[in-house]
């Protein structure tokens, strides 16, 4: 039986897509076997009119060794 753990993050990228790349891509520098990742909110920041970044809370799942 295999046992999964869930862990929050914060990412932050240029489009919605690469936010969530960009935080899978840091998550697995230390977190091995992610299975899926469940995005909880979408944040953008805007200036001057413009949206400059997206942020992201995302849920990784990953199954533990």
């Amino acid at each position: 039986m295999a046992v999964a753990k869930v862990i929050e993050i914060l990412a932050e990228g240029k489009s919605i897509e690469g936010a969530i790349e960009d935080g899978v891509t840091e998550a697995r520098k230390t977190i091995k076997n992610i299975r899926s990742v469940y995005v909880e909110n979408i944040q953008a920041n805007v200036k001057d009119g413009e949206v400059t970044r997206y942020r992201v809370n995302c849920k990784v799942t990953f199954v533990v060794d």
